[in-house]
Protein backbone atom coordinates (compact mmCIF):
# COMPACT_ATOMS: atom_id res chain seq x y z
CA UNK A 1 0.00 0.00 0.00
CA UNK A 2 2.80 2.68 0.70
CA UNK A 3 3.68 1.89 -3.02
CA UNK A 4 1.21 2.51 -4.28
CA UNK A 5 0.13 5.94 -2.17
CA UNK A 6 3.71 7.27 -2.90
CA UNK A 7 4.24 6.48 -7.13
CA UNK A 8 0.76 5.92 -7.79
CA UNK A 9 -1.16 7.95 -10.76
CA UNK A 10 -3.77 10.39 -8.48
CA UNK A 11 -6.80 11.03 -10.97
CA UNK A 12 -9.25 13.39 -9.20
CA UNK A 13 -13.20 12.64 -9.26
CA UNK A 14 -14.64 15.20 -6.51
CA UNK A 15 -14.06 17.58 -3.67
CA UNK A 16 -14.91 17.27 0.06
CA UNK A 17 -16.89 20.46 0.20
CA UNK A 18 -17.20 20.99 4.08
CA UNK A 19 -13.20 20.34 4.52
CA UNK A 20 -11.65 23.62 5.47
CA UNK A 21 -8.70 23.23 3.52
CA UNK A 22 -8.94 22.05 -0.15
CA UNK A 23 -9.78 18.42 0.43
CA UNK A 24 -9.60 16.16 -3.15
CA UNK A 25 -11.08 12.74 -3.88
CA UNK A 26 -9.86 10.80 -5.90
CA UNK A 27 -8.42 6.78 -7.62
CA UNK A 28 -4.92 5.85 -7.18
CA UNK A 29 -3.27 3.20 -9.51
CA UNK A 30 0.02 1.90 -9.81
CA UNK A 31 1.52 -1.92 -10.55
CA UNK A 32 -2.20 -3.25 -11.21
CA UNK A 33 -2.93 -2.21 -7.90
CA UNK A 34 -5.79 0.85 -7.68
CA UNK A 35 -7.37 2.43 -4.35
CA UNK A 36 -9.20 5.34 -3.48
CA UNK A 37 -7.91 8.02 -1.99
CA UNK A 38 -7.57 11.87 -0.28
CA UNK A 39 -5.38 14.35 -1.58
CA UNK A 40 -4.51 17.66 0.27
CA UNK A 41 -2.34 19.86 -1.42
CA UNK A 42 -0.23 22.17 0.77
CA UNK A 43 -1.29 24.95 -1.69
CA UNK A 44 -4.78 24.62 -0.64
CA UNK A 45 -4.13 25.44 3.17
CA UNK A 46 -5.82 27.61 4.57
CA UNK A 47 -3.48 30.06 6.41
CA UNK A 48 -3.72 29.46 10.31
CA UNK A 49 -2.51 32.22 12.74
CA UNK A 50 -1.07 29.20 15.47
CA UNK A 51 0.34 26.96 13.40
CA UNK A 52 2.82 27.78 10.25
CA UNK A 53 2.08 27.93 6.56
CA UNK A 54 1.90 24.69 4.46
CA UNK A 55 2.79 22.73 7.61
CA UNK A 56 0.00 20.45 8.00
CA UNK A 57 0.28 18.03 4.95
CA UNK A 58 3.58 17.26 6.74
CA UNK A 59 1.95 17.08 10.09
CA UNK A 60 -0.70 14.16 9.17
CA UNK A 61 2.05 12.16 7.60
CA UNK A 62 4.17 12.72 11.27
CA UNK A 63 0.55 11.51 12.75
CA UNK A 64 0.87 8.38 10.36
CA UNK A 65 4.18 7.64 11.69
CA UNK A 66 3.07 8.01 15.62
CA UNK A 67 -0.15 5.89 14.93
CA UNK A 68 2.06 2.98 13.13
CA UNK A 69 4.98 3.23 16.13
CA UNK A 70 2.75 2.75 18.62
CA UNK A 71 0.91 -0.43 16.45
CA UNK A 72 -2.10 1.38 17.27
CA UNK A 73 -2.74 1.78 13.34
CA UNK A 74 -5.34 4.18 13.69
CA UNK A 75 -4.46 7.06 10.90
CA UNK A 76 -5.00 5.53 7.37
CA UNK A 77 -2.00 5.28 5.34
CA UNK A 78 -0.51 8.45 4.57
CA UNK A 79 2.34 9.63 2.84
CA UNK A 80 3.92 13.40 1.36
CA UNK A 81 3.98 13.35 -2.21
CA UNK A 82 3.91 15.68 -5.29
CA UNK A 83 0.06 15.26 -7.19
CA UNK A 84 -2.04 17.04 -9.47
CA UNK A 85 -1.64 20.57 -7.96
CA UNK A 86 1.57 20.04 -6.20
CA UNK A 87 3.03 18.36 -3.31
CA UNK A 88 0.43 17.53 -0.71
CA UNK A 89 -0.55 15.04 1.83
CA UNK A 90 -2.27 11.71 0.23
CA UNK A 91 -3.98 9.22 2.41
CA UNK A 92 -5.87 6.02 1.34
CA UNK A 93 -9.57 6.14 1.81
CA UNK A 94 -11.79 4.36 4.37
CA UNK A 95 -14.91 3.03 3.41
CA UNK A 96 -17.25 3.58 6.45
CA UNK A 97 -19.84 1.59 8.04
CA UNK A 98 -22.48 4.11 8.57
CA UNK A 99 -24.76 2.37 10.43
CA UNK A 100 -22.00 2.11 13.42
CA UNK A 101 -22.07 5.29 15.09
CA UNK A 102 -19.17 6.10 17.50
CA UNK A 103 -20.04 9.72 18.81
CA UNK A 104 -23.30 11.70 18.70
CA UNK A 105 -25.25 13.54 20.32
CA UNK A 106 -28.57 12.68 22.54
CA UNK A 107 -30.82 13.53 25.47
CA UNK A 108 -29.37 12.55 28.81
CA UNK A 109 -31.89 9.97 28.81
CA UNK A 110 -30.94 8.02 26.00
CA UNK A 111 -27.28 8.20 25.96
CA UNK A 112 -26.98 4.37 24.92
CA UNK A 113 -25.44 1.24 27.08
CA UNK A 114 -21.66 1.44 27.54
CA UNK A 115 -21.36 5.11 26.53
CA UNK A 116 -19.89 7.75 28.06
CA UNK A 117 -20.70 11.52 28.22
CA UNK A 118 -18.73 14.39 27.40
CA UNK A 119 -20.32 17.38 27.82
CA UNK A 120 -23.84 18.92 28.78
CA UNK A 121 -25.61 21.67 26.31
CA UNK A 122 -28.71 22.50 25.11
CA UNK A 123 -29.92 22.22 21.33
CA UNK A 124 -31.12 24.11 18.98
CA UNK A 125 -34.60 24.09 20.26
CA UNK A 126 -33.49 24.65 23.76
CA UNK A 127 -33.55 21.19 24.93
CA UNK A 128 -31.32 19.19 27.16
CA UNK A 129 -28.62 17.73 24.97
CA UNK A 130 -25.42 15.79 25.89
CA UNK A 131 -22.62 15.19 23.67
CA UNK A 132 -21.20 11.34 24.40
CA UNK A 133 -19.09 8.67 22.69
CA UNK A 134 -18.98 4.50 22.89
CA UNK A 135 -16.57 3.29 25.73
CA UNK A 136 -14.64 0.71 23.81
CA UNK A 137 -10.76 -0.13 22.95
CA UNK A 138 -10.57 1.48 19.65
CA UNK A 139 -11.49 4.91 21.30
CA UNK A 140 -8.98 4.38 24.19
CA UNK A 141 -6.34 3.70 21.74
CA UNK A 142 -6.74 6.81 19.30
CA UNK A 143 -7.84 9.00 22.91
CA UNK A 144 -4.30 8.54 24.19
CA UNK A 145 -3.22 8.99 20.67
CA UNK A 146 -4.42 12.65 20.24
CA UNK A 147 -2.87 13.28 23.22
CA UNK A 148 0.81 12.85 22.86
CA UNK A 149 0.21 14.34 18.92
CA UNK A 150 -1.65 16.95 20.89
CA UNK A 151 -4.49 16.90 18.46
CA UNK A 152 -6.16 20.20 18.28
CA UNK A 153 -8.95 19.38 16.01
CA UNK A 154 -10.58 15.71 16.96
CA UNK A 155 -14.25 16.42 16.12
CA UNK A 156 -17.14 13.45 15.54
CA UNK A 157 -16.73 13.32 12.14
CA UNK A 158 -13.26 12.26 12.38
CA UNK A 159 -13.75 9.28 13.82
CA UNK A 160 -14.44 6.82 11.31
CA UNK A 161 -15.94 3.15 11.67
CA UNK A 162 -14.50 1.27 8.98
CA UNK A 163 -16.42 -1.26 6.66
CA UNK A 164 -13.49 -3.59 7.98
CA UNK A 165 -14.59 -3.10 11.86
CA UNK A 166 -11.61 -0.92 12.73
CA UNK A 167 -11.46 2.41 14.08
CA UNK A 168 -9.73 5.37 12.55
CA UNK A 169 -9.24 9.01 12.94
CA UNK A 170 -8.51 11.30 9.89
CA UNK A 171 -7.53 15.18 9.49
CA UNK A 172 -4.30 15.76 11.50
CA UNK A 173 -3.22 18.52 10.29
CA UNK A 174 -3.73 20.50 13.24
CA UNK A 175 -1.29 18.30 15.44
CA UNK A 176 2.32 18.02 17.20
CA UNK A 177 2.25 21.65 18.16
CA UNK A 178 4.40 22.82 20.94
CA UNK A 179 1.66 24.40 22.75
CA UNK A 180 -0.55 22.25 24.77
CA UNK A 181 -4.27 22.33 22.29
CA UNK A 182 -5.56 19.40 22.71
CA UNK A 183 -9.18 19.59 21.20
CA UNK A 184 -11.37 16.73 21.14
CA UNK A 185 -14.28 14.98 21.65
CA UNK A 186 -13.00 11.90 23.32
CA UNK A 187 -12.91 13.50 26.81
CA UNK A 188 -15.08 10.37 28.11
CA UNK A 189 -12.00 8.85 29.32
CA UNK A 190 -10.68 11.50 31.84
CA UNK A 191 -8.66 10.23 34.65
CA UNK A 192 -9.39 6.71 34.31
CA UNK A 193 -6.18 4.41 34.08
CA UNK A 194 -4.61 3.84 30.80
CA UNK A 195 -5.27 0.01 29.30
CA UNK A 196 -1.92 -2.23 29.40
CA UNK A 197 -2.66 -2.18 25.77
CA UNK A 198 -2.50 1.71 25.31
CA UNK A 199 0.92 1.30 27.97
CA UNK A 200 2.51 -1.49 25.73
CA UNK A 201 2.40 0.82 23.22
CA UNK A 202 4.10 4.34 24.56
CA UNK A 203 6.57 2.24 25.33
CA UNK A 204 6.63 0.86 21.53
CA UNK A 205 6.34 4.48 20.73
CA UNK A 206 9.16 5.59 23.30
CA UNK A 207 11.24 2.89 22.10
CA UNK A 208 10.60 4.15 18.56
CA UNK A 209 12.12 7.74 19.48
CA UNK A 210 15.30 6.61 20.91
CA UNK A 211 15.82 4.73 17.62
CA UNK A 212 14.95 6.48 14.11
CA UNK A 213 11.25 7.91 14.70
CA UNK A 214 12.53 10.88 15.63
CA UNK A 215 14.51 11.90 12.64
CA UNK A 216 11.82 10.52 10.67
CA UNK A 217 9.28 12.92 12.73
CA UNK A 218 12.11 15.62 11.77
CA UNK A 219 11.57 15.65 8.00
CA UNK A 220 7.56 17.07 9.06
CA UNK A 221 7.86 19.14 11.86
CA UNK A 222 10.77 20.97 13.68
CA UNK A 223 13.10 19.45 16.09
CA UNK A 224 11.34 21.89 19.02
CA UNK A 225 8.07 20.21 17.81
CA UNK A 226 9.76 16.83 18.39
CA UNK A 227 11.10 17.15 21.72
CA UNK A 228 7.49 18.53 23.17
CA UNK A 229 6.46 15.54 21.74
CA UNK A 230 8.69 13.44 23.41
CA UNK A 231 7.87 15.04 26.70
CA UNK A 232 4.47 14.21 26.34
CA UNK A 233 4.87 10.75 25.97
CA UNK A 234 7.10 10.30 28.82
CA UNK A 235 4.27 12.18 30.94
CA UNK A 236 1.53 10.40 29.76
CA UNK A 237 3.61 7.22 30.15
CA UNK A 238 4.36 8.25 34.24
CA UNK A 239 1.07 9.51 34.89
CA UNK A 240 -1.01 6.72 33.20
CA UNK A 241 -3.84 8.47 33.49
CA UNK A 242 -6.19 10.02 30.64
CA UNK A 243 -5.11 13.91 31.28
CA UNK A 244 -7.74 16.32 31.68
CA UNK A 245 -8.04 19.77 29.55
CA UNK A 246 -5.36 21.82 30.50
CA UNK A 247 -7.49 25.01 30.68
CA UNK A 248 -5.54 26.84 27.46
CA UNK A 249 -8.57 27.67 25.27
CA UNK A 250 -11.04 25.31 24.58
CA UNK A 251 -11.35 21.88 25.01
CA UNK A 252 -13.82 20.81 22.07
CA UNK A 253 -13.17 22.09 18.24
CA UNK A 254 -16.05 24.06 17.26
CA UNK A 255 -18.13 22.73 15.58
CA UNK A 256 -17.80 19.18 17.43
CA UNK A 257 -19.06 17.47 13.97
Amino acid sequence: MPALLQHGRIEITGRLVDASNATLFGSITHDGLAAQCVYKPVRGERPLWDFPDGTLAGREVASYLVSEAMGFHVVPPTVLRDGPFGSGMVQLWIDTDDERELVDVCAPTEVPPGWVAVLRARDDGGRPAVLVHADIPELRRLAAFDVVVNNADRKGGHVLAGVDGRVYGVDHGLTMHVEDKLRTVLWGFVGQELSPEVIEGLEKLRAGLDGGLADELGQHVTRRETRAFADRVDALLESRVYPPPSGYGPAIPWPAF
